[in-house]
């Protein structure tokens, strides 16, 4: 979407970072952030994916209103 001018954000846990940023250097946006959250959340609360939740709408914000 970003390619499309559509802003976005990815959103990874903290298990595949590395993964995320190899991809992203493949695709050929080194610098492309995305938010990070806790893993696993396959088997996380309704309590914890409320925390991921709100971490993620924090990062996003950060993201995206970045000059």
């Amino acid at each position: 979407m970003e390619r499309k001018g559509v802003p976005a954000v990815g959103v990874m846990t903290a298990r595949f970072v590395s993964a995320a940023e190899l991809m992203a250097r493949v695709l050929g946006v080194p610098d492309f952030e995305f938010a990070v959250i806790g893993h696993p959340i396959s088997s996380a609360s309704d309590e914890r994916l409320a925390e991921y939740a709100r971490a993620t709408i924090a990062q996003a914000r950060t993201i995206l209103l970045r000059p």
